[in-house]
């Protein structure tokens, strides 16, 4: 019974006071490029990249006045594009929003990662719903969003804006299809450099987007890239379960991963299911992250499930959770490199010595690697 382990980075780790450990230059290439070698040599399934519109904030919406914690971040798809080449098997899922974005850039962007990539490129696709980052570029309004709400999700210019995230999500597929693979040619006896007759229209009309394509990015190695999300609640669900390939959850229990799974499946048979934790590792996490904890002023609170311990503990949780039907792990280090080392160094021969955990890598692309067949143009299927 093996797992898919995937990391999330952002930063200099997941705690606010990370950086205050190691004192990593955040915003040099340097250190992505450490910490995405180390995590191949780990032999993870992926990374993902961490972004949004606004600065990080303690607040729900809007900057706040700290400076004493990380603030500003590079552009992921740009971050992962610059790091494509110094890797070669593990998959890179950068963060863009679906929201104040044209699809047709997003799309293009992801499968010009792919191309670099040779086939390895993934997009986690999120909402904004902050009233803040709305003002960055004026063309909507949004209410503040409500830090005492039950259910965010259940606002409902946020329904709105999940129902935008599907259908920028359905024109980005559209597009990566609308060159068929055999589309360029490049004859140079006849000087046709595509045939015109295998790119298509998108030909999208919906609520919120009108694409005619076709796009100006050749179909993507893998076809269609693998499209991730970030879902807390019903609403998110749905959308994963209609727009992605891997869903992320945050349950803080077997039994709560058990339900989480039961509720999904119901919506989605196919739907590769992640969990989320947050880790510090190692015989003197407690310790590091007390420290932490102490550095920043308040104890470390998180949506996903906070797990301090040694691998072998977390290896516990992470068989016993498989069982309860969860298929993978997205696991966010406390503070980087140090919980990265412990995962790919430590946690990964673990895991193996358990026998569930690759040896090698057995595929090269993302798709293969998570087990993903590699559709056919819905264009080609008609022509």
């Amino acid at each position: 019974m093996t797992v898919h382990l995937a990391v999330a980075l952002d930063g200099a780790g997941w705690h606010p006071a990370a950086w205050r450990e190691t004192g990593p230059d955040v915003f040099s290439a340097r250190h992505w490029a450490g910490l995405v070698t180390e995590a191949e040599r780990g032999l993870l399934d992926f990374v993902t990249i961490e972004d949004a519109l606004g600065l990080q904030s303690t607040l729900p919406d809007g900057p706040d006045e700290r400076t004493d914690q990380v603030r500003g971040r590079f552009d992921a798809v740009l971050l992962a594009a610059r790091l494509a080449p110094l890797t070669s098997r593990i998959g890179l899922v950068p963060t863009a929003t679906t929201t104040h974005t044209e699809p047709f850039h997003v799309a293009i962007g992801i499968a010009t990662l792919d191309h670099v990539s040779g086939g390895r490129a993934g997009w986690r696709a999120q909402i904004s719903a902050r009233a803040a980052e709305a003002r960055h570029f004026g063309r909507r309004r949004f209410p503040p969003i409500d830090p005492h709400a039950p259910d965010p999700s259940a606002e409902p210019h946020v329904r709105d804006l999940f129902a935008e995230a599907a259908d920028a999500v359905e024109v980005a597929r559209r597009l990566w299809d609308s060159w068929e693979d055999d589309a360029e040619i490049r004859d140079v006896a006849t000087g046709r450099f595509v045939d015109r007759d295998k790119l298509h229209y998108a030909d999208f009309a919906g609520r919120f987007f009108s694409v005619k394509g076709p796009s100006i990015t050749p179909r993507p190695p893998q076809g269609q890239p693998v499209v991730t999300a970030l879902a807390h609640a019903r609403l998110p669900y749905e959308f994963a379960a209609g727009s992605a390939d891997v869903v992320y959850v945050t349950p803080h229990s077997d039994e709560q991963a058990r339900a989480v799974v039961e509720e999904i499946r119901a919506l989605s048979g196919d739907l590769k299911i992640f969990a989320d934790l947050l880790v510090f590792l190692g015989p003197d996490a407690a310790r590091r992250k007390a420290r932490l904890d102490e550095l920043d002023g308040a104890e470390l609170a998180s949506d996903a499930a906070i797990f301090t311990g040694t691998v072998r503990e977390l290896a516990d949780v992470l068989l016993e959770w498989r069982r309860a039907g969860i298929q993978g792990f997205r696991l966010r280090p406390g503070a980087l490199p140090h919980d990265l080392e412990q995962i790919t160094r430590g946690l990964t021969a673990e895991l193996r010595g358990r026998g569930a955990f690759r040896h090698a890598y057995e595929a090269a692309t993302l798709r293969g690697l998570l087990g993903l067949p590699r559709p056919a143009s819905r264009y080609a299927e008609v022509s």
